[in-house]
């Protein structure tokens, strides 16, 4: 991948985190992010990690068709992702 698409890549993903609230909900502490993060990835890496990143792309979508409303998607407590 070239500098200039990597970079453009690396903004956007920094835009997720920003879009999904996690920036103000850890009051921007990178540790906790960081943390978090490596949660995820052991999530994924477990047994049924298909069955969790389906789960996951399924409220990510939702979210976006739900972002011209203004609102971040589904809240943790939603058990109907």
């Amino acid at each position: 991948m070239k500098r200039r698409e990597r970079t453009r890549h690396l903004i956007e993903l920094g835009g997720l985190v920003q879009k999904a609230g996690l920036v103000e909900l850890t009051r921007d502490d990178r540790a906790a992010l960081y943390g978090a993060f490596t949660f995820l990835a052991t999530m994924l890496k477990a047994d049924d990690g298909e069955h969790t990143l389906a789960l996951w792309r399924r409220g990510g979508k939702r979210a976006f068709e739900s972002d011209s409303d203004g609102m971040y998607g589904p809240s943790l407590g939603d058990t109907t992702l």
